[in-house]
């Protein structure tokens, strides 16, 4: 159901929070040019803040975000006479043994000993499936701002299993990032979020009924082509693919908690022999379906 890169295994994503803070920057205050070895999400809720990078400078206003990437070059400049409040959080994508022992870099890459620049991250954030930018404007900071500043609350609280907790409110927001990104380079699939919904519902409550691309076009009120484009950029399958991965789905269940004969199994979620049940379940779940009840 969604797309990977070889960096990126989605399933897997157990980031590590390093630093969580509500912080303000005083009139005057420069972070000199420095790349961390790690991710960093900065918001910008109050001041401007002049950012630069390899690409020129950008001046942050309230309700921008930006998001710095392992060994990547910035430097921060307060603009004006207002502080900047700049709730931030600093982590690794993927928890690793050096993960709790790695520091938040304020050197440029040239002053790093051999041993700290192997501790810069791989940049998965980059490339597919996130192509995230460093600016992110954000098209309701609102919702933003209440759950990053859910997150520094949950971390900087030091209750029992706090990083647990703070891993979890990281991964509501960094969804809410990939959706408002995904939204923002495709507002005509945010338009039609509720008709790719109303398909995607259809096809889980009636797995069992042969459907077709024009069909289910049809459910959409959309044109055959851009109803196929639309729905796998929003789910990461074609409307036909995710229909048999559904189909596989609701079978896999029905093998492992049921009695039913495999015969029957296949005939109830719309299959028409039991070979293309076999050849459509080893497809998709790379194993037989008598293997599920071995």
């Amino acid at each position: 159901m969604k797309p990977e890169s070889n960096g990126m295994d989605l399933d897997r994503l157990s980031p590590y929070i390093r630093v969580a803070l509500d912080h303000y920057l005083s009139p005057g205050w420069v972070i000199r040019e420095r790349a961390l070895l790690d991710y960093e999400l900065l918001y910008v809720m109050e001041g401007r803040l002049n950012v630069s990078l390899a690409d020129g400078e950008h001046v942050g206003k309230p309700g921008d975000l930006f998001l710095f990437k392992p060994g990547q070059h910035h430097t921060l400049t307060v603009v004006g006479s207002e502080p900047v409040r700049q709730p931030h959080v600093h982590f690794d994508l993927h928890f690793r043994p050096d993960s709790p022992s790695v520091n938040v870099s304020f050197k440029p890459l040239a002053e790093m000993t051999a041993e700290e620049r192997s501790l810069i991250r791989e940049d998965v954030c980059s490339g597919p499936p996130f192509d995230l930018p460093t600016r992110f404007p954000l098209r309701n900071p609102t919702v933003f701002e209440h759950m990053l500043l859910d997150l520094i609350r949950e971390y900087r609280l030091g209750l029992p299993f706090g990083q647990t907790a703070a891993k979890g409110a990281f991964l509501r927001l960094w969804v809410y990032l990939l959706r408002e990104h995904t939204w923002s380079r495709n507002s005509r699939l945010h338009a039609n979020w509720e008709r790719l919904m109303r398909v995607k519902q259809y096809i889980d409550h009636k797995p069992e009924q042969d459907m077709s691309l024009a069909a289910l076009a049809d459910i959409a009120d959309l044109s055959p082509s851009y109803f196929l484009r639309a729905f796998s950029q929003a789910f990461g399958l074609s409307p036909i693919k995710y229909h048999q991965t559904v189909r596989i789905r609701k079978a896999r269940d029905m093998i492992r908690f049921t009695s039913l004969p495999l015969t029957e199994i296949a005939e109830q979620v719309g299959f028409r022999s039991i070979h293309a049940f076999s050849r459509a379940f080893k497809r998709i779940d790379g194993i037989s379906p008598s293997q599920h009840r071995t």
